[in-house]
This record gives structure tokens, sequence and C-alpha cells, in this order.
């Protein structure tokens, strides 16, 4: 029973991803902003990147099990710097191939979780099939986890707003920067859990970089009266879905 007095649970947010790093480098200033404010936030990661983003590894010799546990444990430290839970489901990459049982696993855990916030890869990404693939069952999966006849555990879960977060080449992914989020108050800490993913040190400075272009891009739409400074760091976001208001802001 629930007791009309009892405070209310923390808002939620649920960031499913293809690959073991991809929630570091695209969505880690909103996991780190979301848990500076006591939020729970659950990454759902549908594989270790084992074959396709792991290449340094590959090439020093290491075997796939040894490169599994490097990237979990990658991962982990990455999830634990920014205030995140990790899930790992280990399901193969290049490719991640879509099936219902991994889309199953998806319901039970936004069923679990009950997300406010569910952030994903966007739809299109020439140059990477497993963030598409991961995109549908993520979309698919927040249908389902909506159906009162849909089996499993757990109660049915409202419809969550979704934020498609950056590709790593935005033109070529029809990707528009429609939501700015400044995470300046957390940008060392969303850099030091890009520092957890060696495996991956070449895109330390990329991602960096992007964060300064997108907080000049957030300067420049945010007015003159916000105070701004000029070291803005910020992440960008696509909405599939109409964004809920009672007044225009």
């Amino acid at each position: 029973m629930t007791h009309a007095n009892a405070p209310a649970p923390p808002r939620s947010t649920l960031v499913v991803t293809a690959h073991a790093g991809d929630f570091v480098w695209r969505a880690g200033g909103a996991v780190a902003l979301a848990a500076s404010r006591g939020e729970q936030v659950t990454v759902a990661c549908l594989t270790f990147g084992e074959r396709g983003e792991s290449a340094k590894a590959w090439r020093a010799g290491k075997g796939l099990a040894e490169i599994k546990a490097m990237r979990r444990e990658e991962a982990e430290r990455a999830a634990a710097v920014l205030g995140a839970g990790v899930r790992f489901f280990d399901a193969g990459d290049y490719p991640l191939t879509e099936s219902a049982e991994l889309t199953d696993r998806l319901v039970a855990l936004y069923r679990e979780t009950r997300p406010d916030v569910v952030l994903t890869h966007p739809a299109q990404d020439p140059y990477n099939g497993d963030h598409p693939a991961a995109h549908r069952m993520a979309l698919q999966a927040r249908i389902l986890a909506q159906a009162v006849g849909y089996p499993g555990d757990g109660d049915v879960t409202g419809a969550p707003p979704v934020f498609f977060f950056e590709p790593h080449q935005p033109e070529m992914s029809g990707f528009r920067p429609e939501v700015l989020l400044d995470i300046t108050e957390v940008w060392d800490t969303k850099r030091k859990a890009m520092e957890c993913l060696g495996a991956q040190e070449h895109l330390w400075a990329y991602y960096t970089d992007l964060a300064v272009r997108r907080g000049v891009q957030l300067r420049r739409n945010a007015g003159p009266n916000l105070g701004l400074a000029h070291d803005t760091r910020a992440e960008a976001f696509m909405r599939p879905f109409p964004q809920i208001a009672r007044e225009l802001a």
C-alpha cells in the first residue's frame, strides 16, 4: 500500500546504448547531471563493443574473453564516476542482432526502472549498424512496456519522453541538434569518465572538442540574460516525440 505522505521516488533515467562506451561519449554529461540531482540513472549496454570498438586491444593481441572483461571494467568505472548503474546484456556486436528475446529483456528493464526519461541512439548511422539496431529495440521496448497484455514481470509503464543523443558523424546521420544541454557544471566529471575508456583513447580529444562546439551553440541560442561563461560545455539531443508544455519557453 502507498501512503499518502510517502516521499515520491527519485526521477529515473534509462540510457540504452549499443556498446559499452557510447553512453559516456554521447550522454555522459546528461547522466552526471541527473545523478548529481539525486536521480536514479541506469545504463543498458547491449554489448561490450568487443569486436567493433576495441581495435587497440585486438592489435595488442588480446583475445575475445579478455577484451570483454576489459571493456566491462572500463564501463563500470566510467558509470561509477558519472553516478550511474550499468547493466550488461552481452548480446554481441558487429553485428548487434535484433531479437524478441533481447527486446523482452529491455521491456523488463523499463518496467523495473520506470524511467521518466529515455536516452538512446538516433535512427540513422550509415557507419555503424549496431546503433540503429539499439535504437529500434529501445523504442520497441518502450511501447511494449506500456501494454497491459504484454507478458512479463512488473507493472506497465507510462510513455517516457525520449531523447536521441548525438552520433559520431551527425551530418551523415540526419542528426539535428534540437536540444542543447548545458553540462558545464559536470564537464570535469564527464572528462574523468571518458578517461576510463582506455580502449578508445583516440576519442577523448574529439568529444572534448564537440562539447566546446555545442557549448558555443548553446550560448548563441540562449539569449543575453543567462550569464553563461565562455567555457560553456554542452551536449546535443533530438526529440522524436512532441514536447508536452503548458507554456512556451
